[in-house]
């Protein structure tokens, strides 16, 4: 009789060690294939995301069509970015730390910046209005952090084909392309290493918000016109 009243209890235990593993693989399925969870350490990418926030990432946005200009992307930055150190001096990197779902664990190597050159584009810091100019026109870049200048750091730069040129929105707090120019690759993160887009901001709760998808960053002559 004692042993009849055992059995169930021993089938309870089994079943939910069953729902945990079938979770945990459905969890593991939807991270890999479509959505994943990322926390933002830094305040290089302000004001659109602060330091401690926790974003949900989609890694099929850009099936449907290419990266555009001005589009933020969260990417694997080793053999680029992975050599930046976030940890000593006065500049600090944007690393986007892989975790788990509640964004508690971190990965050195994943990074997220903004996209301001294509394949192809000639990316010149500064016009002079202090403006970035691509393809000789001046870029409009309305993310800006407020008070900062498009970069202190003058460069010249061609991106080359298959890859991308990165900055951070909080300019005097982003460690990004332009502090590898004189690396190897100078900077430019193949577009192959791009994880996937930012979607959604889910914690803090105060910062619960979409994230859309910005229009291709707009250019105008050094006009103005």
């Amino acid at each position: 009789m004692d042993q009849s009243k055992r059995q169930p209890r021993k089938l309870g235990w089994r079943f939910a060690l069953l729902a945990l593993a079938l979770a945990l693989l459905i969890s593991g399925l939807v991270r890999a294939l479509w959505l994943d969870v990322y926390y933002i350490p830094s305040a290089s990418m302000e004001p659109l995301f602060g330091a401690g926030d926790r974003i949900l990432v989609s890694r099929t946005d850009f099936q449907s069509g290419p990266v555009r200009r001005g589009d933020v992307v969260v990417f694997d930055g080793r053999g680029t970015f992975a050599p930046l150190n976030s940890g000593n001096g006065p500049v600090q990197d944007a690393a986007a730390a892989a975790g788990h779902w509640l964004g508690i664990t971190g990965s050195d190597t994943t990074y997220i910046k903004r996209v301001i050159g294509l394949p192809g584009d000639h990316v010149v810091c500064c016009d002079d209005r202090q403006r970035l100019t691509v393809n000789g026109q001046a870029l409009e870049e309305p993310y800006l952090y407020s008070g900062d200048v498009a970069s202190k750091q003058k460069f010249s730069v061609i991106v080359p084909a298959g890859r991308l040129w990165l900055l951070g929105d909080h300019r005097s707090m982003s460690a990004d392309s332009r502090s590898l120019l004189g690396a190897p690759g100078g900077g430019m993160v193949p577009l192959d290493r791009v994880i996937g887009r930012p979607v959604q901001i889910i914690w803090p709760l105060d910062r619960f918000a979409a994230v859309p998808r910005p229009a291709e960053t707009s250019t105008t002559t050094k006009d103005g016109q």
